[in-house]
């Protein structure tokens, strides 16, 4: 593997990072409000359900693709 490819893959790596990143902030956002203790989530508390199980899906999943690609990257390099 050359250079510019293993550049291109960090960079992906890290672009991965952070959308998930995003994501997480979003949700959390949304969920838990912004106005006194958790305005958004205590108006329409019947409606509201907990974020943190889907998210701990998604953080999951991209921990793995980020290990594989890392892992991707470090055996292409000793070749």
């Amino acid at each position: 593997m050359n250079r510019s490819t293993r550049v291109l893959l960090l960079a992906i790596m890290i672009a991965l990072m952070l959308l998930i990143a995003a994501f997480n902030w979003i949700n959390l956002s949304e969920a838990y409000g912004s106005g006194p203790p958790y305005y958004s989530r205590t108006t329409n508390m019947d409606k509201w359900t907990n974020p943190l199980p889907v998210l701990a899906v998604v953080d999951v999943f991209a921990v793995l693709a980020i290990a594989l690609l890392a892992l991707w990257i470090r055996r292409a390099g000793r070749n």
